[in-house]
């Protein structure tokens, strides 16, 4: 019966049924290749026979498919005769992002290739190309290159990092003013880098600017937390 009422319909409005078919077929493939890429995802090795058989298509339809996901850019690697493997550790599903949502991604994958630890910096830049070459012309006017710290500003960052995370105490230079900082937090800000920290010398808090930072150096005593001195102070100062 449906196949009768299908035909009618086709002589009646013969245009209007090629492009519903055309279209059918079209979200038909567009489902079995994300099912293809979710079934790939364990990390197994998919022989095409199965494959077929759990999409009720024949193995040459999973040899396109799988010869158009390879195009695509996914990372599967495989043969016709030896099965196919997801060969990236995550693959997402298709995500969409607003305006807002791709600004604060790129915002943050910039200050992490920015002043980031050199492993973090690699994947975090590694990962804006993949954003760029996927979004191509729809970055709407933003770009996704990461714009590097002065060597300086990064081995001061580093250092900053390790002092906090064993509460040392920092020796550094800005302009002509030495001072001795117990560090606190790191804080960026318009591109700026900010040391938190409480200022030996001043006694009181401040937040230095790491770019302005002339010389700085690690000193083996350790700080502990008194009354007043704290980062939580700080937060509520």
């Amino acid at each position: 019966m449906q196949t009768g009422i299908s035909t009618e319909l086709g002589q009646i409005f013969p245009l209007e049924y090629e492009i519903l078919t055309c279209f059918c077929q079209y979200m038909r493939k567009a489902d079995r290749l994300h099912t293809i890429t979710t079934l790939l995802q364990d990390g197994k090795t998919h022989r095409a026979v199965d494959l077929a058989g759990q999409l009720g298509v024949t193995m040459r339809t999973i040899y396109r498919d799988m010869a158009h996901l390879q195009a695509s850019g996914v990372p599967i690697a495989g043969t016709q005769g030896d099965g196919y493997r997801a060969t990236a550790e995550v693959t997402l599903p298709p995500i969409s992002l607003s305006g807002d949502e791709l600004e604060v991604l790129r915002l943050g994958l910039n200050v992490i290739a920015d002043a980031g630890e050199s492993g973090q910096q690699v994947a975090a830049e590694t990962l804006l190309d993949k954003l760029a070459q996927a979004l191509g012309n729809d970055l709407g006017g933003a770009s996704m290159t990461p714009t590097r710290a002065d060597p300086n500003t990064q081995r001061h960052l580093t250092q900053i990092r390790m002092a906090i995370s064993a509460r040392q105490k920092l020796r550094v230079s800005i302009g002509q003013r030495h001072t001795t900082i117990r560090p606190l937090r790191l804080d960026f800000f318009g591109r700026i880098w900010r040391c938190v920290c409480w200022d030996e010398m001043l006694n009181d808090f401040d937040a230095l600017a790491v770019g302005d930072i002339r010389f700085l150096a690690i000193l083996p005593g350790l700080f502990v937390d008194e009354p007043g001195k704290t980062l939580r102070d700080y937060l509520v100062s």
